[in-house]
């Protein structure tokens, strides 16, 4: 016999639900555009354009790898979210922190998406971490 001391339980609220749809959907499609802007750099050395006297030089096929794994991983993550899985949660808020870093430092190759995609990170980390977004 559980003892609840006059707390009623919560029921789940419609924003918190719609909240981690929208999360898994973004997941998804930033996924989607990290595994694009990977395989450009990976197949042509050339697309994005080499920046001098930049801090962090990356080859621009390693930045490629980096995103592919990273979009395969949020693309994975994403689908998990789905089933409101608390794993999801935990590991799309990280994944997510790493898209945002990966792509601010991306952002003398693409600045216009590199900024749209951290902007969406944010959003996403937004919707997961509000409060009863993810519950068992």
């Amino acid at each position: 016999m559980t003892q609840n001391h006059g707390i009623e339980p919560q029921a789940e609220s419609g924003w918190a639900m719609t909240g981690v749809a929208f999360a898994a959907a973004m997941m998804l499609m930033i996924g989607l555009f990290q595994v694009i802007a990977g395989l450009a750099g990976i197949i042509n050395d050339e697309f994005f354009v080499p920046v001098r006297g930049y801090a962090f030089h990356l080859d621009i096929t390693a930045w490629g790898w980096l995103h592919l794994v990273l979009g395969l991983g949020m693309i994975v993550v994403g689908i998990g979210l789905f089933s409101r899985a608390v794993w999801a949660g935990v590991i799309a808020v990280f994944l997510t922190v790493l898209s945002a870093i990966d792509n601010f430092f991306f952002i003398p190759y693409a600045p216009f998406w590199s900024l749209l995609l951290i902007a969406l990170d944010v959003w996403v980390i937004w919707a997961l971490t509000r409060p009863r977004a993810l519950r068992t």
